[in-house]
């Protein structure tokens, strides 16, 4: 369960967010500017709320009234953003090792998500070679490995044109069902979310 209930304000940006939901896909849907990025960053530990609490499951990642505020590296997010943000020097292979994390009994293991991702062909290359659905299948992967325990995807197919969305949306579907992790999913295509989303909450 995704349990937000929090105060959020970046300079004269300021708004109350609440989300309670049991589904595990859930979009957060709305105009720019309203702050759904914030929401994710917060949930990550990049933002600090003025008030309130976020809860996941049953961990509390942060709690104004208990004074709880539990480290970023210590939540363990998988956070997918627009663009892959790869490591350019780093062929693909190095990139997905660079973001794992846990041994040999770790739930998501190398060769496994390389398998679901469909990207073994292409461990290799570099990032420079990689067509933008490519990319963000590796970033998927990378934020996988850390062994999160949620993701989060702020627009993830935003940068690509219709053909790379197509062909990218069948594999974020795969990860949706095999892993079963909670997801907070960002986008403004109501089509996307419709294919992805077990639940939309909406910031007006």
């Amino acid at each position: 369960m995704l349990d937000v209930d929090v105060q959020l304000r970046r300079g004269a940006f300021h708004r109350h967010v609440r989300i309670g939901e049991q589904a595990r896909v859930v979009a957060l849907a709305g105009p720019s500017g309203a702050g759904k990025t914030t929401v994710l960053n917060a949930i990550a530990g990049l933002v600090r709320p003025e008030s309130g609490h976020i809860r996941i499951d049953d961990r509390v990642l942060y709690d104004s009234a208990r004074g709880i505020d539990v480290p970023t590296h210590r939540r363990r997010i998988g956070y997918v953003f627009q663009d892959a943000r790869l490591f350019p020097h780093l062929d693909v292979r190095r990139n997905l090792l660079y973001g794992r994390h846990g041994g040999a009994g770790a739930r998501f293991g190398f060769d496994s998500v390389v398998g679901l991702l469909g990207i073994d062909h292409l461990l290799g290359r570099r990032t420079a070679n990689l067509s933008g659905g490519e990319a963000q299948r590796v970033a998927i992967g990378r934020a996988l490995l850390s062994q999160p325990a949620i993701l989060l995807f702020d627009e993830p197919l935003s940068a690509l044109d219709q053909a790379r969305r197509e062909e990218l949306i069948p594999y974020l579907q795969r990860v949706r069902d095999k892993v079963r992790l909670p997801m907070l999913y960002v986008s403004h295509h109501p089509d996307e979310v419709r294919r992805l989303a077990d639940a939309v909450h909406v910031l007006d």
